[in-house]
């Protein structure tokens, strides 16, 4: 399936849905990072959050465990060839191409943020936003945007699917970072506001760029043509 009929990463209905929600996910990247600074210590929020579900026990902490090395390389690696190869099996490129960009821009985005902000947990160790929360995220988003191109569900269920697989994967891998001591809870939310503003961005231009590429090709056939 190539050209213009190869279906979008980014529907136009849930474009339009999900513009707001990631200019909304930025902004609150932004303001988290500026709040919080060259900080080393825990907000109240933190140490509330913290207290309740720092130090959990097995089998909930191997559980935090597991997630934990899915977001670590060799983990986070294994998903995202495991997610190309169901893409290009589906027969859709695009989405093949939004797994590898829209996740390593993601991560790429939260390990440059962390630079940036300095915020520290632990000996000094970089925490803002978390960097595990945002590869979760964002794998759950393209691979819940594959789904909504599958299934055509309509333009709120599709909504609807595409946020709470967000929700859901975000929560999940948070849970555990903090569970682990890893991070704050405000550098997970920070890291899944991360992915939110990063994935509809980069589907968006994926499909800019495939278009763009299929019009020139098309083109250029018809140039030879004549």
């Amino acid at each position: 399936m190539t050209g213009r009929s190869a279906p979008a990463v980014l529907p136009p209905s849930l474009r339009v849905r999900l513009g707001p929600i990631a200019a909304l996910a930025a902004l609150v990247v932004v303001a988290l990072g500026a709040l919080y600074a060259d900080d080393s210590r825990p907000s109240m929020v933190d140490a509330r959050i913290s207290a309740a579900v720092d130090g959990v026990r097995p089998p909930w902490r191997h559980v935090a465990l597991v997630m934990d090395f899915l977001g670590e390389p060799v983990g986070a690696a294994t998903l995202v060839v495991a997610a190309v190869t169901g893409c290009l099996l589906l027969r859709r490129p695009r989405a093949a191409v939004l797994v590898v960009a829209g996740v390593g821009m993601a991560v790429g985005t939260a390990t440059l943020l962390k630079s940036l902000v300095g915020r520290t947990i632990h000996d000094g160790n970089l925490s803002y936003p978390s960097g595990h929360t945002a590869f979760a995220t964002a794998l759950a988003l393209v691979v819940a945007l594959l789904a909504t191109g599958r299934l055509g569900l309509g333009r709120t269920a599709d909504t609807i699917l595409v946020l709470a697989a967000a929700l859901v994967a975000g929560a999940v891998m948070g849970w555990a970072q903090v569970a682990l001591g890893a991070h704050y809870p405000t550098d997970v939310l920070g890291g899944w506001c991360t992915a939110l503003a990063v994935i509809p961005a980069t589907a968006w231009l994926v499909d800019r760029m495939a278009d763009r590429l299929v019009d020139r090709m098309a083109d250029a056939g018809r140039r030879e043509r004549l």
